[in-house]
């Protein structure tokens, strides 16, 4: 299985950086190929928790070769940390390890004080941004008035270029009561930024089709997920990108029939941070107890996520969606312990049972979950090494996933570390 989309099949947060970073074993390369530092993915390795906005979680494994593809928008200040970072650890990040789309868009300082400066105008309207400029810098992409990153390398054409759309930049800021941005600080910040990823910056597209021409196993890493989508998600309250699958191709520059395969990544039960509906929201004592035993808080923003039981009408729009063939369950441990567990299996509707989540706000916000109730386990799972020592009621609430979304568990997440995982089947090994 030479290339693989890993995808979340809910509202983000599903664990995708553990999978990744497990099946990234078996990968030459790991692709990153839209969002920006607005994702955020928790690896924890011997003990030791490790988060990245921007680098691929197979950063860690020496074999691979990670891709920052043209559909990321980079802050450069955020990706140098990253990689300063990294080789304070005594890894090894050059461009034998790490490369960047040189047509990757570049978020400037203007982008994260319109963000800012438009959430804190719109007071109850907010959609809970986490103010990171990655919407204003999408704007830019499709207005054409961007600066990628090969700009940055570029210093007469980039001063130019960088005049003429501060001025825009600081009417509207002025407008929206914010600080404006000052010229000779911005150019002299950038081109130094410019300086220090130059070595990283190639052309992806050909580094991948290359790569894919000698049969190299590659792995494309989505970042948030399916219902953050900025088409097919609970809209307005999503990112600013394409997070499915199909996305991959855009975002790195490799061809449809290239692609072989996705998986998509399901937690447990359910989360989302900031705003927008959410039909199996628990806003009780089991809830909280979700939130808490998960540490259920953003690894971007630190904001505590809110949490509902497992919604599978989600998931399986989310398996049409992005055409996906296999599935990793995470969190699995997280329901240890409870004495029943429920799943979400269709929505009342004014008086209607429906199967699909509606795209208007409001008939989202009418939704009343319809839930089939199976018995919890007390058993703690974390250290079981073989699926057939879970415990019956475990296998009873994974079968009935599986047996719902019509497609396969490959992968089965039982605690944080590496070895917490159960590989049913590798699909770099199909």
């Amino acid at each position: 299985m030479p290339a693989l989309v890993v995808v979340g099949t809910q509202w983000g947060d599903e664990g995708k950086g553990k999978i990744v970073d497990v099946l990234t074993e078996k990968a030459d390369f790991v692709v990153r190929f839209q969002g920006g530092n607005n994702a955020g993915h928790t690896l924890v390795i011997n003990q030791k928790k490790y988060i990245f906005h921007l680098i691929p979680s197979g950063i860690f494994w020496p074999q691979t070769v990670c891709i920052i593809g043209n559909g990321v928008v980079v802050d450069p200040e955020v990706l140098i940390n990253e990689i300063e970072k990294l080789k304070n650890e005594g890894l090894k990040v050059d461009s034998t390890k790490l490369l960047i789309s040189e047509k990757a868009h570049t978020i400037m300082p203007y982008h994260k004080a319109l963000d800012m400066a438009r959430e804190k105008k719109a007071k109850q309207d907010k959609i809970g941004t986490t103010c990171r400029g990655i919407g204003p810098c999408y704007e830019d992409k499709v207005a054409r008035k961007g600066f990628r990153l090969i700009d940055l390398t570029y210093p007469e054409i980039f001063k130019e270029k960088l005049k003429a759309i501060l001025e825009e930049k600081n009417f509207l800021l002025k407008y929206l009561d914010a600080d404006t941005i000052e010229f000779e600080d911005v150019y002299n910040k950038y081109t130094k930024y410019g300086e220090y990823l130059k070595p990283y910056l190639t052309d992806v597209s050909l580094v991948l089709w290359k790569a894919k021409k000698e049969g190299k196993k590659i792995l494309f890493e989505g970042a948030q997920g399916t219902f953050l989508d900025i088409d097919h998600g609970t809209y307005p309250y999503v990112t600013s990108s394409n997070t499915l699958a199909g996305n991959a191709c855009c975002g790195a520059g490799l061809g449809p029939s290239e692609i072989d395969m996705v998986l998509g990544v399901v937690k447990a039960y359910t989360t989302r941070v900031g705003e927008g509906p959410f039909p199996t929201e628990l806003k009780d004592e089991i809830g909280n107890h979700l939130r808490d035993r998960g540490n259920e808080f953003g690894s971007t923003t630190g904001r505590p996520r809110r949490c509902g039981w497992l919604d599978l009408v989600l998931v399986k729009t989310a398996v049409r969606l992005n055409s996906i063939k296999a599935l990793a369950l995470t969190k699995l441990d997280i329901l240890s312990g409870l004495e029943k567990i429920k799943i979400c299996v269709a929505y009342e509707y004014e008086g209607k049972i429906i199967d699909y989540l509606p795209a208007s706000l409001i008939e989202m916000s009418k939704l009343k979950p319809i839930y089939k109730e199976l018995p919890g386990w007390k058993k703690d799972i974390k250290n079981i090494k073989k699926f057939e020592d879970l415990p019956e009621e475990t296998k009873i609430y994974l079968k009935t996933i599986e047996e719902y979304l019509e497609v396969p568990f490959y992968l089965i997440s039982i605690g944080p570390e590496r070895e917490n995982c159960l590989i049913l089947k590798n699909p770099f090994e199909n």
